[in-house]
């Protein structure tokens, strides 16, 4: 599927809280709105053996505090004296554009190179490449939660539960979840072997697993005995379709409440989570945008409200920012819905990505977003109503505290 992102407005964020990861999701997710700006630059230059010649004047604006010959100057240094020659020049110049946004000193305004512009557009479209597992660390050993139906993973027979003991020979021990993940993803075709031991098994095997295109669905949903329970991992392309079918299916079934779950998503399209909080927020502020000189664009629903008289609970935890932050936000402020879970991670500033002429882009900074009755939480958070932790050792034991309370508001509320 082919989208063009400068069409899309969003907010996303990376977060090292997740507590599970899908194995084929990549870690350079951050927040943003997308925009469509774009621009050219303001001097051309030709590099001739150290010295620079000017095709194009360089504007007044930045040639009052900058000589622009030290940056050759150091280019030149780069190229011709580094021990570990040669040295491309796409390098240095991909490098150059990453330093001018980095110099920023704000966290989600980044450049990505052609590369890694393309793999964050694949990530936004639900589409991967990898093995397909679910992959996290319990007892302090890297372990599959569960693999994919349909994917590599479970072609080779994985199982939840398995240890990983090493990934191409590389020992797991004492490994982090984002680097495990990050060797283990790789281009389709391509081969990585899994060590894996079994419970019940004598001896470990090697698995070799090809990788392939992964499609992971952005929402889950399931009838929990007679409560409507809806997963969304992500806001991402599929994100509004999934969720409306997930509506029309749930409501036939004429639940007494619905549990949101909100843990670990770290964002996605900024229209999505506004159509999303629709179901609840009838023709109403969703998420307010505000601009460095005090301007602030307003965002508003327009969805069916079709949760609107449905008991609500909404479960969030550090991993739930941005995008997920702004339909809890909405919920919580409006009284509709109950959040319970842990603080959030506090991801309250939008960017805008510029697509670039040769495939790179840039995200930057432009705003910040306040809840509808302007609360900041950038850096702050959302409070849940009810503070219920997941510990450790709830997690090695596959106890989830978070969703028995919800089960039980719920209950409490139909009696």
């Amino acid at each position: 599927m082919d989208i063009k992102l400068e069409k899309y407005k969003f907010v996303f964020k990376y977060t090292a809280f997740y507590v599970v990861i899908v194995l084929v999701l990549g870690g350079f997710l951050g927040g943003m709105a997308l925009g469509a700006r774009q621009g050219k630059a303001g001097a051309e230059k030709e590099f001739y053996g150290g010295e620079v010649k000017n095709t194009e004047k360089i504007p007044d604006y930045l040639s009052k505090d900058v000589d622009f010959n030290l940056f050759w100057e150091v280019w030149n240094l780069a190229k011709t004296n580094y021990v570990h020659q040669p040295v491309a020049d796409t390098q240095l110049f991909y490098g150059a554009l990453s330093g001018i946004v980095s110099s920023l000193d704000d966290p989600y305004s980044v450049f990505f190179d052609p590369k890694t512009a393309s793999d964050f557009k694949q990530e936004l479209e639900g589409t991967f490449s990898g093995i397909g597992a679910e992959l996290g660390i319990k007892n302090n050993q890297l372990t599959i939660i569960a693999p994919l139906p349909e994917t590599p993973a479970s072609r080779a027979g994985l199982m939840a539960g398995d240890k990983i003991l090493s990934i191409d020979g590389e020992d797991t021990t004492d490994m982090s979840l984002d680097y495990a993940v990050s060797i283990i993803r790789g281009e389709r075709g391509t081969d990585v072997t899994l060590t894996i031991w079994r419970e019940g098994w004598e001896k470990t095997s090697d698995i070799k697993i090809t990788r392939d295109k992964i499609e992971v669905a952005s929402v889950k949903w399931e009838m929990k005995d007679d409560i409507a329970y809806i997963e969304i991992n992500h806001f991402n392309e599929d994100t509004e379709r999934r969720f409306n079918q997930a509506a029309i299916e749930l409501l036939a079934k004429n639940p007494k409440g619905l549990i949101l779950d909100l843990r670990n998503n770290p964002g996605g399209f900024l229209n999505t989570a506004v159509e999303v909080a629709g179901e609840w927020v009838e023709n109403d502020i969703v998420v307010v945008e505000q601009m460095d000189d005090g301007v602030k664009n307003e965002e508003r629903s327009s969805g069916l409200a079709r949760f609107a008289n449905l008991k609500t609970v909404v479960l969030v935890n550090q991993g739930s920012a941005s995008a997920s932050e702004i339909v809890a936000g909405a919920l919580q402020d409006y009284g509709k819905a109950t959040l319970v879970g842990e603080k959030t991670f506090g991801k309250g500033s939008v960017q805008t990505l510029e697509p670039l002429t040769d495939g790179s882009a840039v995200k930057i900074t432009v705003a910040e977003w306040l809840t509808p009755k302007g609360r900041h939480i950038d850096k702050e958070g959302i409070a849940p109503d009810i503070e219920i932790k997941l510990t450790e050792e709830d997690y090695n034991a596959n106890r989830d505290p978070q969703m028995d309370k919800a089960v039980e508001i719920i209950n409490n509320q139909a009696k």
